[in-house]
Formats: structure tokens, sequence, C-alpha cells
């Protein structure tokens, strides 16, 4: 390096922290339980609890890596860079065979026909079949609706952030029961690898 280079940001430097004031998301909590709800492009509260409205957050000090794109489709749908590729072929040139994006990107084709079931079964692609002018069919892929894909990846990141949330829940409440049966005792380095994994 001459020096001139910018560092490399660390990871310290990319974390962020929710702000209400300019998030494009808004975290609510109730005032009476732990219920925390996630809300996009809302303005009021997007439900009540005990019949009250839930109220904003607005004290989180924690920080966080803010993810991208390639990181939320691996994390999770399952979906690595191969999958990410095959998707953007599809919707960006589609209808094609699981031939034609073979060509397309040069990836060997049990690649291609993997992911394709797996990007039709997540709801981000539709298959159908299609007549050869020389007979015979062919399945061809072509991209979705896009409120339907929005609305699919959007209930999937949902169902995948519930269950990393119970996850969370699940640890926190084993750690508290550890830490009452052994008050004299700090948790052990090794407490969250005797955790489960699911």
């Amino acid at each position: 390096m001459t020096g001139n280079e910018p560092d490399e940001p660390t990871a310290e430097s990319r974390a962020v922290q929710y702000d209400p004031e300019s998030s494009r998301y808004d975290l609510y909590e109730c005032p009476d339980c732990d219920n925390i709800v996630l809300a996009l492009g809302r303005d009021e509260p997007p439900m009540s609890c005990h019949d009250n409205p839930m109220e904003r957050v607005t004290d989180m000090e924690m920080s966080v890596q803010p993810p991208d794109v390639k990181q939320v489709l691996l994390q999770a749908f399952g979906l690595p860079k191969a999958g990410l590729d095959i998707c953007l072929c599809v919707i960006g040139e589609g209808p094609l065979s699981a031939n034609e994006v073979a060509e397309s990107l040069g990836y060997d084709r049990s690649t291609i026909t993997r992911y394709l079931s797996k990007l039709v079964e997540l709801g981000l692609l539709e298959r159908s079949e299609l007549n050869r002018e020389a007979g015979g069919v062919v399945n061809v892929y072509h991209s979705v609706d896009l409120e339907r894909m929005r609305r699919e990846t959007l209930i999937g990141f949902y169902v995948w952030a519930g269950e990393a949330a119970a996850l969370i829940e699940d640890a926190n409440l084993t750690k508290q029961d550890y830490l009452e049966g052994n008050p004299d005792q700090d948790l052990p380095d090794i407490f969250w690898e005797s955790f489960p994994d699911r």
C-alpha cells in the first residue's frame, strides 16, 4: 500500500444501529409484554397488543452487521452465488430452458437443474412446458409476477427471522435457567457449544 488507498472497512465501521427516524422499517413493542414486531412501509403501529397500540422502539443500543442480498438469499433461502446467478439470469432473459441457462452462465447442467427446482419451490421462478417446433416438449423457466415475488420473499424471510428469533429466545431462556441453577458460577465458555442445534 502506498498510504493513499482508503482502509478496508472493518466490521465495526460497517455495523449499524436501528434508527427509528431514518430506517426503512419500524420496530414496535408491547409496553405490557415481550411482544416485538417488524413493520415495513407503515407510518402507524401495525397492530395493538392487549387492546393498546404498540410503541415504536427508540432505545436499541446494539449494533448489527447489515446483510447484503447474497447473504439474505444464502441464509434465509439456502441460495449461494450459483442460485442467485441462475435466478437473475432467468428473470433478465427468460423464459429459458435449463440448457439455455447452462449455456448462458457456463455452469454444469446438474447445478442448473438443482437450483431451478429450488427457485421454483421457493416461488421465485415458475416452470411451464413449451412445445418445440421440431416436436416434443421442453420445460422453460420464467420470473413470477413481481408482486407475488415480493410477497413470497418477504414471507419466506419473516419465517426465517421468526425461527431465528425463537432460537435466540430459547437460548436466553436456557441461559437464564442455567444461571438460576448455578447462582455462584459464571456462564462457562462452553455453554453455547452445549446449546442444541435445531
